[in-house]
């Protein structure tokens, strides 16, 4: 292992680290006397699989990255090694049958410390590399107590114990030097980058009589996960609050704020709600990962046809278009995805959002702020005299902004929005019941979309059967017996047990052409609309989701529950 000095080369190469950032590597890894690349990971600017994968490929080495590591026949005693030792150089001895030893590392610059172990018992060392958590998991199950990371930190916490029992008059200054301690961080950044990494949304932080629940949203589900201990809850709140720059000494008002972290080599803006309850504050930090936001309409889901129209309709010089849906149903992403597809220089785009959760290259965003008189109608008036070609309102919420938004539309503008309702045609009963005119919405409307996210079966444990009759009459609208095969979820590791990994969106697209455009004028009923419009061929919410059913990307029961409400 010589050629060690080329991982930094290595890194180098991969362009992820900007030239000027290396002096600050070089600098902090010195004085912490540590790696280059592990001070580049600790820095945030690039992770620690990619820097693993990268040296497994340049040594030939095999990496273990997802699961855990084989069962260990390696004996403490015999070869006089410690604990400490394996875990203070990452070091998890798998093999030491027969004439060669397989060892797992975090560092190859490890390796040698292995071979030291087996001095005089000529035996050749095969290293193999794993991620630090990976390697720590497997020392304490196999040779320690079986503590997790959480444990192990919070294991050397002795000073929280003196947290536990104080009342809310507990000492400002003590709770901000918890805060700032070395244990707390580590458990905030654990926590965060845990989240990160499963791909949550929220990370939900919630105090009860006697437990401390720590739970994730993920794929739009909450799950629970390892939590620290009750009596840390006032040091993990304030340093989230510290964080976000907002107040620790207020615990008796909701606070929001907003706060950035750099983890596997990418920004993470976190937007953080902190409310009082009984028993403290209740923590919800929502992750927004531009990565996963800015994505292209193509890859969202739609079917062709829908998909054909849908960039048929973004593209046109004037007009209205609404998404549909509750919240958590994927709006935003799909309105940020045709604003993306549209922005070109030609075009001036400006926004109003609430808040303004992903910044666009090139986009104007407004975010709303009630406090000052800054509100979506306000804003809109202006942002019309600011000669916009396309506008989006995050969403249309009182008849003042839905007509501002309608005349914006009626006077050569191209207005995207949202609102709340169940499908497609319920948007034109939405703005009717908010006092809107008939004659505007049949004039300014081009097209409501209705969406719901589904879970994608994870492709490595779905299971395959063959449906009974009721469900095949259900997903196909025939009960003969054709050989249809569809999946259900499963579980496994690498989804995390359970059964699915991602999200895809179901739609059902509204064209407002001609003959929908004389029902809305004649006042018909929002049901009449939708059979009149599936009979031109729109494709419902559980149409779309039969069809992903069909294809094995989704399962029966996550179409059920995600169109329970849909108006069919």
């Amino acid at each position: 292992m010589s050629e060690l000095g080329t991982i930094e080369q290595i890194l180098k190469n991969s362009g992820r680290i900007p030239e000027e950032n290396w002096r600050s590597i070089k600098n902090q890894s010195a004085a912490g006397r540590q790696s280059l690349w592990k001070t580049a990971v600790a820095l945030g600017y690039v992770s620690e699989i990619e820097v693993l994968k990268a040296i497994a490929e340049k040594f030939n080495l095999h990496l273990y990255d997802k699961g855990d590591l084989p069962e260990s026949s390696f004996d403490l005693k015999r070869h006089n090694v410690s604990l400490g030792f394996l875990s203070e150089n990452k070091i998890y001895p798998v093999k030491t049958s027969g004439e060669v030893v397989e060892a797992v590392v975090n560092d190859p610059a490890s390796i040698p410390l292995v071979e030291a172990m087996f001095v005089g018992e000529d035996k050749t060392v095969v290293a193999s590399l794993a991620t630090e958590n990976l390697i720590h998991h497997a020392i304490e199950k196999r040779f320690g107590t079986g503590a997790s990371v959480m444990e192990s930190i919070v294991d050397r916490v002795g000073a929280m114990d003196s947290m536990a029992g104080e009342d809310e008059e507990e000492s400002i200054d003590s709770l901000a030097d918890l805060a700032s301690g070395a244990p707390v961080i580590k458990i905030v950044n654990l926590l965060i980058s845990r989240a990160v990494e499963t791909g949550a949304s929220d990370i939900h932080i919630e105090p009860f009589e006697k437990i401390l629940y720590v739970r994730y949203r993920i794929d739009g589900v909450l799950h629970g996960m390892e939590a620290p201990p009750l009596k840390m809850h006032p040091s993990i709140v304030s340093r989230v609050k510290i964080m976000a720059r907002l107040n620790i000494a207020e615990k008796r008002l909701p606070q929001d704020g907003r706060m950035r972290s750099r983890i596997g080599g990418r920004d993470i803006d976190m937007r953080v709600s902190i409310i009082p309850t009984v028993y403290g504050e209740s923590v919800v930090i929502r992750i927004l990962d531009r990565g996963n936001v800015l994505v292209e309409l193509e890859k969202l889901g739609f079917p062709e046809n829908e998909l054909t129209i849908l960039n048929e309709i973004i593209k046109r010089p004037y007009g209205m278009l609404l998404v549909t849906g509750p919240t958590g149903s994927g709006k935003t992403t799909t309105l940020y995805a045709a604003l993306q597809k549209i922005n070109t220089p030609d075009k001036k785009i400006i926004t109003i959002e609430d808040p303004v959760e992903y910044q666009m290259q090139g986009v104007n965003q407004i975010p709303v702020r009630p406090n000052i008189g800054l509100t979506f109608q306000n804003g809109l008036r202006s942002i019309v005299r600011q000669d916009p070609d396309v506008i989006m309102v995050g969403e249309i919420r009182d008849v003042e902004t839905a007509e501002i938004a309608i005349q914006a539309s009626l006077t050569g503008h191209m207005v995207f929005s949202t609102v709340h309702t169940n499908d497609s045609a319920g948007a034109i009963t939405r703005l009717l019941d908010m006092g809107v005119e008939h004659y505007l919405i049949s004039s300014a409307l081009v097209g409501a979309l209705a969406q719901r996210l589904v879970r994608i079966l994870c492709t490595s444990c779905r299971t395959p059967y063959k449906p009974d009759r009721e469900t095949l009459k259900m997903i196909s609208g025939k009960s003969s017996a054709i050989d249809t095969t569809i999946y259900r979820e499963n579980g496994c590791v690498e989804c995390a047990h359970t059964g699915y990994r991602g999200r895809i969106g179901i739609y059902e697209l509204l064209n407002i052409d001609d003959e929908i455009r004389n029902l809305i004028l004649s006042k018909t009923s929002s049901h009449i609309i939708k059979e009149k419009a599936r009979e031109k061929g729109l494709i419902t919410l559980r149409e779309d989701g039969w069809r992903k059913v069909r294809e094995g990307i989704t399962s029966v029961s996550e179409v059920i529950r995600v169109t329970t409400a849909e108006v069919i």
